[in-house]
């Protein structure tokens, strides 16, 4: 039994605490044209190095980790790390290819550019 209990301790000790971080989901704001949907979502303090965004079987996945650096002494925080973590079903309609992402001040900008069959279209009628 001894030995057990030397075991789980040892492993105790060789395990390392991770920090947990508060789970934020970001407000977004859709907009639809003929040629593209945009996605305009809201990360305060994010930067591009910890920012991921994926599409896969039609999920567009996006997360990221916001790190604050803490400058001196901290006496109050109402801010602290987060997770930043959203996803979409997007139609098969999308031309994943072409999809762009833009960073700045903290709000990214997706373009999904719709395919050419998808895009609205005018149809000639022709009299006999």
């Amino acid at each position: 039994m001894e030995n057990k209990t030397d075991i789980a301790r040892t492993a105790k000790n060789t395990i390392e605490a991770s920090k947990n971080y508060y789970e934020v989901t970001p407000a977004v704001d859709t907009y639809e044209s003929k040629d593209e949907i945009m996605l305009r979502i809201d990360m305060p303090g994010i930067e591009k190095k910890d920012l991921t965004i994926n599409i896969d079987n039609g999920v567009l996945s996006i997360s990221g980790l916001r790190k604050l650096v803490i400058m001196g002494t901290s006496l109050m925080e109402e801010f602290g790390d987060v997770e930043y973590k959203r996803s979409f079903s997007i139609p098969q309609t999308i031309n994943v290819e072409r999809v762009e992402a833009e960073l700045k001040d903290g709000v990214l900008n997706l373009h999904l550019p719709k395919s050419e069959a998808a895009k609205p279209r005018l149809i000639e009628i022709k009299t006999a």
